[in-house]
């Protein structure tokens, strides 16, 4: 594939030479103080339906804040006023005028992904809060720019086309597929601070932010790296978006894959037993005189996420949509809100309040019912259905004892949510070699635990949230082709946490969907008994 040979040092030199243009044309047309009057209107840079957010009028600082102006979630919302709230897990960046050249050149560049878009997929979330329909949502823990290349971004692509098919065929409803891609990069840190050797650095926040290397340079951050994280999303999504629509997403194709490492093994012989027999339905269709190369026979949707903590970051590519005449973060189709910056009067809920964006709630044990029917509140007082998606992570157990909680407070309120599965989080122990890992069969058993809690509460479990990889890779142990803690560092590759492989992702999804089978199949009694 020609793409594959395209390298992201290129992508960084071409957008940094774009970065030095546009700071000489700064010093030329108009005065890098923002709220200056020689600053150029905004309104010559409309694309589409969607216009670029009008200039700052402060300058953007990423240390954290204090004070807040108003109780949480009330007062007038603006691009800045999360500046007035406390903001935790942001860098600290030593040039604060580079920082801002940086910033001011991406709020220029063209938005990454449309208001439309993420509308839409806003639409397809809604089906799944009333169980119409199941989320699908995975990749990477951590982008990387090391990693970055047209294979790596092929394999996971396919393997949730599959994993997606999967789930499609056993629970007989549209499956929404939405990577942690194409932005995926900034990560919350318990401690700022990583220590080895007696030698105390900080700690690594993600590619866009400071590099991995366990060295003083490495570490400092570096607002350049924002211009490549830029670059590297808008090439990622540019491939999904010719994956998803150019043939490669036909079912006829997604059929016939197979993966080289899965053959003969059993979630292997499994997808080709339902592949024969999806293979059987696209001839009937075609016997029939339906055609098999209508566009939802060739084609699928495909939206992506990622979690909001860079707060200028964001801020610079959020967008005024002149057809609703509402803010979108343009970075991503959809962003969720992560467990250690989810406080009620924090800067990352004051941002998020404000974009029209479909929210993610990242939501452990921790939760207290009440304070989650507050967040909700906050981000979706007119109570829209997808708007809000509830991605629960926090362990097989507490699944078991805290979630109902959670659901009830929430029904109590009368608040339509989307209620998520994150099986991964919860689980994550360090291994005999100093390697963090995650047991297949926590994994499973917190899965199993969501389902379980549903049923008995009469909601609807409406998706799974999964770190994880199209490569074969030996990050978590178990699986029925067992990965042991002996196997771990031979293909260990994360810069973050622990992924499931492609392997191991199908065999999950093949018992997901069972599950999703049984429920359709009790739905159904329940409705006949009713006739």
């Amino acid at each position: 594939m020609a793409l594959s040979t395209l390298s992201s040092k290129s992508l960084y030199s071409n957008a940094n030479n774009l970065f030095q243009q546009n700071q000489q044309q700064q010093s030329s047309t108009f005065s890098l103080v923002p709220g200056s009057k020689t600053l150029k209107s905004k309104s010559n840079l409309s694309i589409s339906a969607v216009h670029a957010a009008e200039p700052t009028k402060n300058s953007v600082s990423v240390k954290e804040s204090a004070a807040p102006v108003a109780a949480p979630g009330t007062g007038k919302w603006s691009l800045e006023s999360w500046k007035t709230k406390k903001a935790l897990q942001l860098p600290d960046y030593p040039d604060a005028n580079e920082l801002e050249s940086v910033l001011k050149t991406i709020e220029t560049f063209p938005p990454i992904v449309f208001a439309g878009e993420a509308r839409s997929l806003e639409e397809k979330l809604a089906e799944a809060a009333m169980g119409n329909a199941f989320l699908l949502q995975g990749g990477d823990c951590a982008e990387s720019f090391k990693e970055f290349s047209a294979n790596n971004i092929r394999d996971t692509f396919r393997i949730l086309l599959q994993m997606g098919v999967v789930l499609m065929f056993g629970g007989q409803v549209p499956v929404i597929k939405v990577g942690r891609m194409a932005g995926q990069f900034a990560k919350p840190r318990s401690d700022p601070f990583e220590e080895k050797d007696g030698v105390k650095l900080p700690s690594y926040k993600g590619d866009n932010i400071n590099g991995d290397a366990f060295n003083e340079k490495s570490r400092i951050p570096d607002p350049q790296r924002l211009i490549r994280a830029y670059c590297q999303s808008a090439a990622t999504l540019n491939l999904l978006r010719a994956f998803a629509t150019g043939g490669y997403a036909a079912m006829q194709r997604v059929t016939q894959w197979n993966l080289d490492f899965a053959q003969h093994s059993e979630q292997g012989d499994r997808y080709q037993e339902l592949a024969n027999r999806v293979d059987e339905a696209l001839g009937f269709m075609a016997a029939a005189g339906l055609t098999v190369d209508h566009p939802i026979m060739t084609t699928t949707e495909f939206w992506t996420s990622h979690e909001c903590l860079h707060l200028p970051y964001e801020q610079s590519l959020t967008r005024l949509d002149s057809t609703s005449g509402l803010y979108y973060d343009c970075s991503a189709h959809m962003l969720w809100c992560g467990e250690r910056t989810r406080q009620l009067d924090g800067a990352h809920v004051e941002f998020l309040r404000g974009i029209s964006n479909p929210i993610g709630i990242k939501v452990s044990n921790k939760m207290d019912p009440n304070e989650l029917v507050k967040l909700i509140e906050i981000f979706n007082s007119n109570n829209k259905p997808g708007r809000i998606t509830i991605i629960v992570r926090m362990g097989a157990e507490n699944m078991r004892v805290k979630l109902p909680h959670l659901i009830r407070a929430v029904r109590r309120a009368g608040q339509i949510v989307t209620w998520v599965c994150d099986p991964m989080h919860g689980n994550t122990i360090k291994a005999p070699c100093g390697l963090k890992t995650r047991p297949f069969d926590a994994i499973l058993a917190e899965v199993r635990a969501f389902f379980d809690v549903h049923e008995q509460e009469g909601s609807h479990p409406g998706g799974i949230h999964l770190e994880m990889t199209g490569q074969n890779v030996t990050e978590c142990i178990g699986g029925s082709r067992t990965v042991t803690f002996d196997d771990l560092s031979s293909r260990y590759h994360t810069h973050c946490d622990p992924r499931l492989n492609a392997s191991q992702s199908l065999e999950l999804a093949f018992i997901i969907a069972e599950r999703l089978r049984k429920r359709r199949i009790g739905t159904q009694r329940l409705f006949s008994l009713g006739q």
